[in-house]
């Protein structure tokens, strides 16, 4: 009868991992064979022979043509049947996984973060759990668990544990598909991308040119309010991105590389392969950029080894060049604008291109090359030693400066005279050694004056000794009275401590009559 439960369950497996129906019914009947001969304890691999319809799913069995009944197979040889089947579909599934990703390469994937390994974020796609290692990672961006991302297949092998599948989002590929999704002129091939250059996390510089006159290369990838170059940013986490435009010219397309600086002048040297550019002093630092960056993303999407001088360093190197030649004889004008014209501006480029252009570019003899090339060694050298001699120069003056006390304004200066400290010391020092001054100065007072005991040399059971202070004339000579003073002050300067007793004692009885009634206030001097 038919084994519609079997046919049910191959065309569910078929779907779920991708694997032909032929080659699952092939899967049970190995499987089966493998049961039988367990069974019957044999190792030949022809004896039995099973087969599948499938169209009704029935399963038939023989042994060297004979029909052989399944009921027979006990558990142990079902098991077997369950191992086998289980192996050689995992097998079918691993390469059908590898053949759908095999021709994926270089294309974007989307897929959801399953799980970290230390650096290693695994990402599923599919059916397939794929690898993305740190170096493939764009630095400073952070993904979660279960977080969808977009990343680039970088690479598929078929290894013996199974399909490593490479994912990455660092590389400049990924900007590239970038592009070709986002700017439909680059899809259709309107629009090429000549070159790029890409430092992943920070910036990426791109070239591209138009094949019709009539679209705009960077207008069209920059989109209506900058909408599509928005969206390539955003999926790169912020990643700048520069969109050179392309040109023949190798002087030209260097300029453009290096925008948004702008260049005075640009001279190529072929035999060294590097391009000399020019710029003002004030366009020097957006030039090389932060860190270098801005001149090493142009390197790599020119192609060439870009060196930046300033007009000052340029004409420096040519005019000791051009001296140099001269003192050669028989070197003339003529060879000198050659040899500058082939982007050898000083003497080290001629030592390291030898004679060989000078005579084969310049019209020079060999043994005029050769006492060139022997004379800008020499010159080498002496620049060499003075470039090392300016370098420990500017190294010295700097940690010099860097020692040196901080230098003040006259405000500052005016500010010390004030508080009396000396001008060029300082301050905190001066007034450190004034309050040391002060603590460890003596009180100034008579002889006859008695200082209080230290607490520590009081004695148990003694009464405190008491301090009696002898009263002191003021000179008037020495003090100038303020009328108030000078009311409420004694008329008698030179009056013994008696007396100032008795007016004492004579103020308080009439203050405690006054208290008790016993005397009229005085009257008002408004009254």
């Amino acid at each position: 009868m038919p084994n519609l439960e079997l046919l049910r369950i191959v065309d569910s497996i078929a779907r779920d991992k991708n694997i032909s129906r032929d080659q699952i019914y092939t899967d049970i009947e190995q499987a089966v064979a493998s049961a039988l001969r367990k069974h019957f304890n044999t190792e030949d691999t022809t004896e039995f022979t099973v087969a599948i319809d499938r169209q009704t799913g029935d399963i038939s069995a023989t042994r060297n043509g004979q029909a052989v009944p399944l009921t027979l197979l006990g558990r142990i040889a079902a098991q077997t049947a369950k191992q086998v089947l289980i192996q050689l579909l995992r097998q079918d599934e691993r390469g059908s996984i590898y053949e759908e990703f095999k021709d994926r390469v270089g294309t974007i994937v989307t897929g959801t973060v399953a799980r970290f390994d230390g650096p290693i974020m695994f990402v599923t796609v599919g059916r397939a759990e794929c690898i993305m290692p740190r170096s493939e990672q764009i630095p400073g961006e952070e993904h979660q668990v279960g977080q969808r991302i977009q990343a680039l297949v970088r690479e598929v092998r078929d290894t013996p544990g199974g399909v490593r599948i490479i994912l990455s989002r660092s590389h400049p590929d990924m900007v590239r598909r970038l592009f070709e999704r986002e700017v439909p002129e680059v899809g259709e091939h309107t629009i090429e991308l000549k070159a790029l250059a890409r430092e992943p996390g920070h910036r990426t510089k791109i070239a591209v040119s138009s094949i019709d006159s009539k679209v705009d290369a960077v207008g069209a990838c920059v989109g209506v309010r900058g909408s599509r170059i928005k969206n390539i940013v955003d999926e790169l986490g912020g990643e700048k991105i520069d969109i050179v435009r392309w040109n023949e010219s190798s002087q030209i397309f260097i300029s453009n590389a290096l925008k948004p600086a702008e260049v005075a002048e640009v001279s190529l040297c072929f035999e060294l392969g590097r391009a000399t550019v020019v710029v003002a002093e004030d366009q020097l630092s957006l030039a090389i950029g932060k860190r270098g960056q801005n001149v090493r993303l142009a390197a790599k999407l020119t192609g060439w080894d870009i060196d930046i001088l300033t007009p000052a360093e340029f004409k420096a190197g040519v005019d000791r060049l051009d001296q140099t030649l001269k003192s050669v004889p028989g070197v003339t004008q003529e060879m000198c604008d050659k040899i500058v014209a082939l982007g050898l501006i000083n003497v080290f480029d001629i030592e390291e291109v030898g004679a060989e252009p000078l005579v084969e570019e310049v019209g020079m003899d060999a043994d005029l090359a050769r006492r060139v090339v022997e004379r800008c060694t020499e010159e080498a050298k002496v620049v060499a030693a003075e470039q090392e001699a300016k370098k420990a120069a500017q190294a010295l003056a700097a940690a010099e400066a860097a020692s040196a006390p901080p230098q003040r304004d006259a405000r500052d200066e005016a500010v010390l005279a004030a508080l009396g400290l000396t001008p060029g010391r300082d301050p905190l020092e001066k007034l450190a050694q004034a309050a040391g001054d002060d603590a460890g100065a003596e009180p100034a007072g008579n002889d006859e004056t008695a200082k209080l005991p230290d607490p520590r040399q009081a004695v148990p059971g003694g009464a405190p000794e008491t301090t009696v202070h002898k009263e002191q004339p003021v000179s008037s000579a020495d003090t100038e009275l303020s009328p108030e003073e000078q009311a409420v002050s004694l008329p008698d300067s030179g009056r013994k401590a008696g007396a100032a007793v008795e007016h004492t004692e004579e103020t308080n009885a009439d203050t405690a009559a006054l208290a008790e009634g016993r005397a009229e206030p005085p009257a008002s001097p408004g009254r």
